[in-house]
């Protein structure tokens, strides 16, 4: 079995734990804050409740490397997404209260079992991918602050 991987960041926002939840849980403001090259998709209407389906893809000129979710856990302030696809593994979005605003974490943990991706990933994107999740959070940061 391949080795499980985690990548951290988080962020203080001046905005309630409410607002930063909706930012991470509506579609129309996730587009704001995602990465442009990252298309969200759901099966059927859009939403984050429990056993929910969503799809991210990455729209790369050659190949659309897709990410199938289900929302594995969902309460005021916290949303984890469970994949499968070119990695296995969550993404979870969790907010912690705090004197004047929010802490929001973010949390990837991932396997990549194919070999060839796994060195494609490490080789190419892992640092890509941890300056794009701090990216996110300064947007998210911003859209959720302008709420």
């Amino acid at each position: 079995m391949a080795p499980s991987h985690q990548f951290q960041q988080s962020i203080y926002i001046e905005a309630p734990l409410t607002v930063v939840d909706q930012t991470i849980t509506e579609q129309e403001l996730m587009q704001r804050w995602l990465n442009p090259a990252l298309k969200c998709e759901s099966d059927g209407p859009w939403s984050s409740e429990l056993g929910s389906k969503t799809r991210f893809s990455i729209q790369t000129p050659l190949v659309q490397p897709t990410l199938n979710s289900t929302v594995a856990e969902r309460k005021a302030g916290l949303v984890v997404w469970q994949f499968d696809g070119f990695f296995t593994g969550c993404d979870r979005w969790e907010c912690f209260r705090e004197i004047t605003g929010t802490r929001l974490v973010n949390r990837f943990e991932f396997t990549i079992t194919n070999p060839l991706v796994s060195f494609g990933f490490w080789t190419f994107a892992a640092t890509w991918t941890q300056k794009d999740m701090f990216s996110q959070l300064e947007r998210l940061k911003k859209v959720a602050e302008s709420l």
